[in-house]
């Protein structure tokens, strides 16, 4: 099943520092006819890789951690590691879904999340608190841009599960599911439990 909707609307080459090293990525930008509705494949693939099957990493945004570096989630370290990963890789995708936010929640609410979670709530308590889906995110985008760069079977860099059932759903073949390991902290210790325990994140 192949996913429409999302369009390729530009294409550029993006320099980045990853692991101290300045390293030049693809970079693809998509969007939807909704407004806001955006996202960025970033793309590194060697000349002779014809045949192999990309590593994907599908990052949801988190501003306070991609960005601000919060300690409260492991979001920046995921993304951090998975770029490494990629740029180190003979062909790997880095999907940022913009809209993402808070699982799917948005910033503002996410904050408001975590002020439940001050008070004694897990992730998952303080979204149904607030009325709120427990995870709202859609993979479809991610889906229809790996349909469009001609990667219909990957090797994705994840502890979530749902992710894996969703690329099937939107016609993704996971041929390999590689769990992203570290980002604990003392602040965000319950989160991962939570993940785990409660979302079935494959955390060990």
């Amino acid at each position: 099943m192949i996913v429409e909707g999302y369009f390729r609307v530009a294409q550029t080459t993006l320099p980045l520092d990853i692991d101290g090293t300045p390293r030049s990525l693809s970079a693809y930008a998509y969007r939807r006819d909704q407004p806001g509705d955006e996202l960025i494949a970033l793309v590194h693939r060697a000349p002779d890789c014809q045949g192999t099957s990309p590593l994907v990493r599908l990052h949801s945004a988190c501003a306070t951690g991609d960005a601000l570096g919060s300690l409260r989630c492991d979001c920046g370290h995921q993304l951090n590691a998975a770029l490494s990963i990629i740029a180190a890789s003979d062909y790997g995708i880095l999907i940022y879904l913009s809209t993402q936010e808070g699982r799917g929640i948005g910033l503002s609410n996410k904050i408001r999340a975590y002020a439940l979670q001050d008070g004694g709530l897990d992730t998952v308590d303080a979204n149904v608190e607030l009325g709120l889906a427990v995870d709202a995110r859609d993979y479809a985008g991610a889906a229809a841009v790996l349909h469009d760069l001609g990667a219909p079977r990957v090797r994705l860099l994840t502890n979530n599960p749902e992710k894996v059932r969703a690329l099937h759903r939107f016609g993704i073949t996971v041929e390999e599911r590689i769990r992203l390991s570290g980002g604990e902290t003392p602040y965000n210790q319950h989160y991962l439990a939570t993940k785990r325990s409660r979302m079935n994140h494959w955390l060990r």
